[in-house]
């Protein structure tokens, strides 16, 4: 396990937290109060993810530093364009996001030097407790917060 330090942990873990959450938001109908608190955490643990990212590499930076700059400049938009009432590119760019973190994801899995690769092959238990743990955690979460805000809440415009 000497390829998975704490920041590769919290890196992947909110990567894996991402990709799930994401169908959560992109195929729920309703646009509620529960979807707005869902995106507060998708949108956190993607900055997170890519913050964490610039600090995984310290030999320079690669292609998948500028995704996650190219990711970052991506969410705040949407999250500008939401709050302004456009909401095609709120979608445009939260959709974005998304495929971008499930391109990333593919990479990171696939080649066969990478953290992910490397710890599976070493410590397969390891890997897919976390993944495990995660999956829960975020049906735990996105379970409760579509319970507790069910009904309430519309969707919101620029005045709101």
């Amino acid at each position: 396990m000497e390829h998975f330090t704490p920041i590769i942990a919290v890196h992947a873990s909110c990567a894996f937290f991402v990709l799930l959450l994401g169908p959560v938001q992109l195929l729920r109908r309703r646009r509620d109060r529960a979807h707005r608190v869902l995106g507060v955490t998708w949108v956190s643990a993607m900055v997170l993810n890519c913050v964490t990212s610039f600090l995984i590499h310290p030999h320079g930076l690669t292609w998948l530093h500028g995704l996650a700059a190219f990711t970052l400049f991506s969410v705040g938009l949407a999250m500008w364009g939401i709050l302004h009432g456009d909401v095609r590119m709120h979608r445009r760019n939260m959709l974005g996001c998304y495929l971008g973190t499930l391109a990333a994801f593919g990479f990171a899995v696939g080649v066969p030097t990478r953290a992910i690769s490397q710890t599976f092959a070493s410590s397969p238990v390891t890997l897919l407790g976390t993944a495990l743990g995660v999956t829960l955690l975020v049906a735990a979460w996105s379970g409760t917060i579509i319970r507790t805000y069910r009904g309430t809440g519309t969707q919101r415009g620029p005045s709101s």
